[in-house]
């Protein structure tokens, strides 16, 4: 998903007002670094150690990482950020909170388009939607009259909304066409997609080719996503 609050990601060069969010967060940087408690660890630290652990595959354990930055924050502030926390709830199929997750990040953020994504992830598995209606009748959107203009996101975001006639090959080829990075968000994405519908072979598959792709296993090897395929 996006620069976090703490660590460099794909989201660093993948979402729209990474600017924004990285000079919100800056607001409260001496809290980030400093402990008032001593031998207590820093919301950064224990962000980090959640993302460690998320790619060890510990996930029970990112989240507890994650809960505990978010209590180590004075006043809340770093709640709206967490996105990976997000991320190892759907992985833990705690679908509502993790739609509740993205969807406090969207409120601070609303042109990130990837937090409305795993929402309508978190939706479709929370209501039931693989294989039947979809997509999720309480899906997100972008604000009126604004768009991603990424090619790769835009596409993304019209398939998991059901807008503009979007399909499985529209994703493939814009990933395809593009560079390592944009080839192994298009294969990630659309092993997602194909999970919240209940297709499990075919996300098997995608997420199968996302995680041996050139980005993958190159120079995005670093990035937070990768851990997800």
């Amino acid at each position: 998903m996006a620069a976090s609050a703490f660590s460099p990601s794909h989201r660093t060069h993948h979402r729209n007002s990474a600017s924004v969010q990285t000079n919100q967060i800056s607001k409260s940087k001496s809290a980030l670094h400093a402990s008032p408690i001593p031998g207590v660890e820093t919301p950064r630290a224990l962000v980090q150690k959640g993302m460690q652990s998320f790619r060890d595959y510990d996930v029970p354990s990112s989240l507890a990482y994650f809960d505990a930055a978010d209590a180590a924050m004075p006043n809340g502030k770093l709640r709206p950020y967490l996105w990976q926390r997000g991320i190892s709830y759907y992985y833990l199929d705690r679908f509502a909170e993790g739609s509740d997750q993205f969807r406090l990040d969207v409120s601070v953020n609303p042109l990130d388009v990837e937090e409305i994504v795993w929402d309508i992830a978190c939706l479709a598995r929370m209501d039931g939607t693989g294989g039947g209606e979809f997509p999720p009748e309480r899906r997100m959107a972008l604000p009126k009259g604004k768009a991603d203009r990424r090619r790769i996101m835009s596409t993304v975001y019209s398939l998991f909304r059901g807008d503009d006639g979007a399909t499985e090959y529209d994703l493939r080829r814009v990933g395809h066409e593009g560079n390592s990075s944009d080839e192994f968000y298009s294969l990630f994405y659309l092993g997602l997609y194909c999970e919240i519908r209940n297709e499990l072979s075919k996300a098997e598959t995608y997420m199968k080719a996302a995680a041996s792709s050139e980005y993958a296993t190159g120079n995005g090897a670093g990035d937070y996503m990768t851990s997800c395929a």
